[in-house]
């Protein structure tokens, strides 16, 4: 990876996190009792430091507090060397409440708190840092008008984006999926936007099985010009290109294995792999795609052996020592 010109810029959030963990995930009217602990979070910081510490130089536009939470995200960033270009706000900064099983599944509530004031006129600032990337990838925890101005100001330069269309509940538009090159969905993603914005019907959870020309056709059918990378959990990863692009992979359509790791958390795993891939590519854009999403689904299984989120994003040497240079 040539380090010097691997730029990546994250538009996103940044949460702290309290995160309590039991045997099960609480049903509707129950008491549990758990551990718990909280950290550093929020979708677009753990992609952050997923990108810097899997090799990139790293750029995070976010919106924060003047409280303990902000300096907390103020220090983190100058502590792993992420150049960090942040709204003040007179916000609270974002919290997300998280519950996870001994399986590491996970149930999350976010209060956006500073996060919703991250505004178009603040992301337009930093168009200079945008239009000097390679890489630009977003999430859905910040305003959409303000996330659909980063990718737009990316694509106006050339630079490629990636769209993490991350939680499944999060407000999305036709207008801001043309904008993507990649598109990143997890299963329960894919199927809402699918519903959304194809009017189709999916089970989500039948996604994995799903015969590969069909949901190859339904990655076409969401996005026709563009990449789409479905994450499936211990399935692997489903991606399909549009003919024209295939981005030197030998097929339109094929499914990358997932690692085997013994997991205990998976909370930041989405974040890991969107992080990592974004590293990958902007580190080597002429290596076959197939590189990259091999790079990042390897960085999200380790990821998932650590508790937490952005401090369970493990270093690129990790990596290399757990699963080979290749």
């Amino acid at each position: 990876m040539s380090l010097s010109n691997a730029r990546v810029v994250v538009v996103g959030s940044f949460n702290v996190d309290h995160v309590w963990h039991s045997a099960q995930l609480p049903r509707p009217g129950e008491t549990l009792v758990g551990s718990y602990r909280t950290g550093p979070g929020g979708k677009g910081f753990n992609q952050a430091v997923a990108a810097v510490r899997a090799g990139a130089g790293t750029t995070f536009v976010c919106a924060l507090g003047d409280d303990d939470g902000g300096q907390l995200a103020r220090h983190l960033a100058d502590a792993d060397g992420i150049d960090l270009q942040s709204f003040d706000s007179d916000s609270p900064t974002g919290t997300a409440g998280i519950y996870v099983d001994d399986d590491g599944r996970n149930s999350i509530v976010i209060g956006p708190g500073a996060n919703a004031e991250l505004s178009v006129d603040f992301v337009t600032g930093r168009s200079d840092a945008i239009a000097n990337a390679r890489i630009v990838l977003a999430q859905l925890e910040s305003p959409l008008e303000s996330v659909l101005e980063a990718m737009r100001l990316a694509r106006a330069s050339g630079i490629r984006t990636v769209l993490n269309p991350a939680p499944a509940n999060a407000e999305s538009s036709r207008e801001l999926l043309a904008v993507a090159d990649i598109l990143t969905p997890n299963e329960t993603e894919f199927a809402g936007l699918l519903l959304r914005h194809a009017n189709e019907t999916v089970d989500a959870d039948a996604l994995a099985g799903m015969d590969d020309v069909r949901l190859h056709r339904l990655c076409r059918t969401l996005l026709p010009r563009g990449t789409v990378v479905v994450t499936l959990g211990a399935a692997g990863a489903f991606v399909s290109h549009r003919s024209e692009q295939t981005r030197g992979d030998d097929g339109e359509h094929y499914r990358m294995p997932a690692e085997s790791v013994d997991a205990i958390d998976t909370t930041g795993a989405g974040d890991a792999f969107n992080g990592a891939l974004a590293a990958s590519l902007a580190g080597d854009p002429a290596a076959p795609f197939s590189t990259h999403v091999r790079f990042a689904s390897r960085y999200a299984a380790l990821s998932t052996e650590r508790e937490g989120a952005a401090l369970a994003m493990p270093a690129r040497d990790e990596l290399a020592k757990r699963f080979g240079a290749d």
